[in-house]
């Protein structure tokens, strides 16, 4: 009926009838015995019954939608969001295929398009609840703060006992620097569910936070009722940062060790795929093959990349940087690694072999894809500054792509001395990502493939690369200050010294920090827990003395 209607000119009677169609297949036992095997994460036999229904009922839009979840399950999002469009394309007014579309985008890391989508969703349902926490956190990524905050904010009065929307909360008010509104939003999210592992990790994760007694019996009570893996990993590593402001240096590595230890397990991490792509990046990015496609990408100057381990001091570098007139601060844009990896997957290797995904790339493809990279990131140019930055640490592996796409972007290297680096990554859980520091072997082998491929572009690409040694910016913040604008090409501002002044938002784990004047609280930490590193220093070799010789 609806197709007959549409054709007809009636969209609107056509709309009513594609809605009605959809809600129908709520009392058809097909899809009830679909819903059943989704609910149980049998995907197996939800995915033949799903085949054996669209066989029959191509157009079905609602059986279309559930075989979008199945895909984004399992992470094929690219597929996920092929079939909601063509679920959205059958049933224009299928406004839940629409929010599933946005939460899509989002996990593909596409913000700016996932709100979008949701303005459309809310315009025409302006009160569900789950589209707008969608969209605040949506907003949150792409910088627009004040809305984020005036959404969450109406959520937590409609839902006052929804301890995963004041932690959401929580979150932004962090991240905008209101650090007392931030702790307040975090406890009353345990006042409704004490043991949310999530909640008490963010509280520690602030490292201004100190955890009275009273908190650290809660956290101990709530390990012994025996949470879930994901609240138990939070609360293990809040208590690792609890006992070790108590200078309980045991059962603070008791607990990072615990909470390190199931996350490991989860991730399955393999260590030796980042040394094959730094091999592999070594092979491919020689001088004459560099020399080939020299100037090949976009000849913008405006990205400025800030790279290295995490916890290697990239905030600190982020904060002096922003409060330059003439730069502006974003965040870790996960833009980079995203337009590699597909081009990798394009040439049909894995998902990190980008250095053979270059090698027949036809040098337009080159500012082809800087392009893109300017374009994806527009949205988060909030100042018309010239310049800005870009923090993921991990685009280290993708500095070479970086290079060739855009030849005149500055690429800053943040190094830290390995101990310090490595343990603090050790002892930090990630909401997502990292996957290597969640063992003491891994964080080791990780550094030592970071150190090898900053050393080949070093020689490959002489001075393309600059370093900053965190220990000597401690030591001397206006010369290695000074030195940084140089690199870049601008006049010392007075403000950069001020940094801890600057009141952009900071989303990462070093935001409470860098509201800070430079200080030497983080220099040294692995010391009390020297006893337990032993396969850490093993994975360093040298580098524990040598990692700062190495010039940029």
């Amino acid at each position: 009926m609806a197709k007959a209607l549409r054709k007809l000119g009636f969209d609107e009677e056509a709309a009513a009838a594609d809605m009605a169609a959809i809600r129908a297949t709520s009392l058809d036992p097909e899809m009830i015995a679909i819903a059943s095997a989704m609910l149980e994460n049998d995907l197996q036999m939800a995915e033949v019954l799903l085949r054996d229904r669209l066989r029959v009922q191509p157009t079905d839009a609602a059986a279309i939608r559930l075989m979008a979840e199945l895909a984004g399950r399992i992470g094929r999002l690219q597929d996920a969001e092929s079939l909601l469009l063509r679920a959205i394309e059958i049933a224009p007014e299928f406004l839940a295929a629409r929010a599933n579309l946005a939460t899509v985008l989002y996990k593909q890391s596409r913000y700016a398009e996932a709100a979008k989508v949701l303005d459309n969703v809310l315009d025409r349902d302006p009160a569900n609840p789950g589209n707008r926490n969608l969209m605040a956190a949506t907003l949150g990524r792409i910088g627009d703060y004040d809305e984020a905050l005036k959404i969450y904010s109406d959520l937590v009065e409609i839902f006052p006992h929804h301890a995963k929307l004041w932690m959401s909360y929580g979150h932004m008010l962090k991240t905008v620097g209101r650090q007392d509104e931030g702790v307040a939003a975090y406890r009353r999210a345990l006042e409704s569910q004490p043991g949310l592992g999530e909640v008490w990790w963010s509280l520690a994760n602030l490292k201004t936070v100190s955890f009275v007694d009273e908190d650290v019996a809660a956290m101990e009570a709530a390990l012994e009722a025996g949470p879930a893996n994901e609240d138990a990993l939070h609360l293990h590593f809040a208590l690792g940062k609890a006992w070790g402001d108590r200078g309980d240096a045991d059962k603070s590595f008791i607990h990072y060790n615990s909470g390190n230890a199931l996350r490991c397990a989860e991730l399955c991490y393999d260590p030796q795929i980042i040394a094959d792509q730094v091999d592999g990046m070594s092979k491919t990015l020689t001088p004459a093959f560099i020399a080939e496609r020299k100037g090949v990408g976009d000849p913008s100057p405006d990205p400025v990349f800030i790279l290295g381990l995490p916890r290697a001091g990239s905030t600190l570098l982020e904060q002096i940087l922003s409060s330059h007139s003439l730069v502006e601060g974003t965040m870790e844009l996960p833009d980079i690694p995203a337009i590699a990896m597909r081009e990798a997957r394009r040439a049909g290797g894995d998902l990190r072999d980008w250095p053979d995904a270059v090698v027949d790339l036809p040098y337009e493809r080159f500012a082809e894809l800087g392009a893109e990279f300017l374009e994806r990131t527009r949205v988060q140019r909030k100042s018309g500054k010239p310049f800005y930055i870009d923090k993921l640490p991990n685009n280290w592996s993708y500095a070479g792509f970086i290079h060739l796409i855009l030849p005149n972007a500055k690429i800053i290297d943040a190094r830290r001395h390995p101990l310090d680096c490595c343990f603090s990554n050790f002892r930090q859980h990630y909401a997502k990502g990292q996957a290597f520091s969640y063992s003491l072997e891994h964080i080791g082998r990780y550094y030592v493939d970071y150190v090898r491929a900053m050393d080949h572009y070093d020689r490959v690409l002489p001075g393309r690369v600059h370093r900053v040694i965190h220990e000597r910016l401690l030591e001397n913040p206006e010369r290695e200050v000074r030195a940084l604008l140089n690199y870049m090409g601008l006049p010392f501002e007075e403000a950069c010294m001020q940094f801890h002044h600057n009141e952009r938002a900071v989303r990462t784990a070093s935001s409470e920090q860098v509201r800070r004047p430079i200080n030497r609280d983080g220099v040294g930490q692995w010391k009390p827990y020297e006893m337990w590193l032993g396969p850490l220093k093993e994975a360093l070799g040298d580098l524990t003395e040598t990692y700062s010789f190495r010039e940029g």
